[in-house]
């Protein structure tokens, strides 16, 4: 509703885009009911919807690009060998945007891959430090105007909604994240950022939960040589005891507020949005 209402004061467009890049967590009935949902909510957006399940071909254009410029390596790693390798008693597990910060085991690895062929059957990882050296010296083809002027090699003033970020926090917080799962091809932090170019998104609104997963998608921008678009991070819906309401834990769904006689904007009162 927030990311509605802003592209609306705003002359702009709200995309709808259907993530469905896990194909074991997708289900028809379940795609419905966020249009039956939205739609009852007053949402609208044009068509056709962008569907995730359909862009392989753009996400592989992309790992292609990585790849090639050296930025990505294949794991070999067990979520078991991560969470021991990242508990060791030299170490201490670090958790990031994607749970506990992968160690690195396997970046100093001999690489048996060439140039183009990408071994899609391993997980693929970004390389962060490379990646954030090179888009601090600005290493990424010198000619290329850029669209940002968000850098991670120095504070800024949240100049996309993004909190002050260092190199060396992103190293040590976030880590060297997965850009392709061996049984998807790709990754959320991949998927998102090709789509949100080959829409020509400005503004993105996303939940404060993923304050941490931006500055990812604000590097793959970079070296992808992609727009940066602002970012607005909101506040998240929290119960009584001040906890995350979440699918997970069974929250309360609309098509329950609904059912029990709830109007539109009983639901905007409800999460402190200005009635329609």
């Amino acid at each position: 509703m927030l990311a509605h209402d802003m592209a609306m004061e705003n002359n702009g467009t709200f995309l709808l885009r259907i993530e469905d890049i896990d194909q074991s967590r997708a289900r028809p009935e379940w795609e419905q009911q966020i249009y039956d949902d939205l739609t009852w909510l007053g949402l609208w957006w044009p068509d056709p919807v962008m569907r995730q399940s359909q862009r392989h071909a753009a996400y592989q254009a992309a790992l292609d690009q990585l790849w090639n410029d050296v930025l990505l390596y294949p794991c070999l790693c067990s979520r078991k060998d991560i969470e021991q390798a990242a508990s060791a008693p030299q170490e201490g597990a670090t958790i990031g945007p994607d749970g506990i910060v992968y160690p690195g085991t396997c970046a100093g690895s001999v690489n048996p891959y060439e140039p183009g062929e990408l071994p899609y059957e391993r997980p693929l990882r970004l390389d962060i430090e490379k990646a954030t050296r090179i888009t601090c010296a600005h290493e990424v083809r010198p000619d290329h105007p850029w669209t940002s002027t968000f850098s991670f090699c120095e504070h800024q003033h949240e100049p996309h909604g993004i909190r002050n970020v260092t190199a060396e926090h992103l190293i040590a917080n976030i880590g060297d994240v997965v850009v392709s799962r061996r049984d998807m091809r790709t990754s959320y932090h991949l998927s998102v950022v090709v789509d949100d170019a080959a829409q020509g998104v400005t503004d993105v609104i996303r939940g404060e939960d993923l304050l941490d997963a931006t500055p990812i998608h604000v590097i793959l921008q970079k070296l992808l040589r992609y727009p940066t678009p602002r970012y607005h991070h909101h506040r998240l819906i929290r119960d009584d005891q001040g906890k995350r309401l979440a699918k997970r834990d069974d929250a309360r769904a609309l098509s329950k507020y609904r059912s029990e006689g709830a109007t539109p904007n009983d639901i905007r009162r409800l999460v402190g949005l200005p009635e329609l």
